[in-house]
């Protein structure tokens, strides 16, 4: 589940990067939550197979 909403954090960052510059800090925002979320899943251990 965590990796779905780092993909879907993921995708929304690029679009609103390479579409809306403009807003500048919150697509960076965004970037970082799914970074965030990336680390919290690979550092609880829990593999989903």
């Amino acid at each position: 589940m965590l990796w779905t909403i780092t993909v879907i954090l993921v995708l929304l960052w690029l679009v609103g990067f390479i579409g809306f510059p403009a807003l500048g800090m919150w697509v960076h925002i965004l970037l970082l939550l799914a970074l965030i979320s990336l680390i919290f899943n690979l550092l609880s251990g829990r593999r989903a197979l």
